[in-house]
């Protein structure tokens, strides 16, 4: 699994004029389910993106996690995340899983996220065309993919 994490001010996400889904101060996640992706993916990337320290103590070092500001989170699920731009200058999309697993392993992305006890969590709407909105936060953006880690 893929994440791109954007530490925001605010962020919210839209489909067809309507929000959908907002977040205050904390994190605008994109997330892109990859072949292979299991539940164990899904719990480890909830984990780490918990537990990432990117906001500023009072000493104005990055070292407190969205849990320890009270933050909140928008994911967004994001299938290009996963392209193949190997060969030519159009992207294949064949790497990103087949979609009713996919919005399983980033529905469980999502539960797993406040089972660490991220407060608030809200979502875009798997699939749909969505129109997204942030202030972004320094800027602050981390690349997260689980194929580094051990799973």
């Amino acid at each position: 699994m893929k994440a791109v994490i954007q530490r925001v001010l605010k962020s919210s996400v839209s489909v067809d004029g309507e929000v959908v889904g907002s977040s205050g101060k904390g994190y605008m996640i994109l997330v892109g389910v990859a072949k292979g992706d299991t539940e164990k993916h899904a719990d480890l990337l909830a984990k780490k993106t918990a537990s990432l320290r990117v906001f500023e103590d009072d000493a104005g070092k990055m070292n407190l996690s969205v849990l320890d500001v009270d933050g909140d989170i928008l994911a967004i699920s994001q299938f290009t995340l996963c392209a193949d731009c190997k060969k030519g200058n159009r992207p294949s999309f064949t790497p990103g899983e087949e979609p009713v697993r996919a919005n399983e392993l980033y529905e469980l992305y999502c539960q797993k996220l406040l089972e660490y006890g991220v407060k608030r969590v809200e979502k875009g709407i798997f699939g749909a065309d969505m129109k997204v909105e942030l202030i972004n936060d320094g800027p602050v953006t981390i690349c997260f993919d689980t194929d580094i880690w051990s799973v």
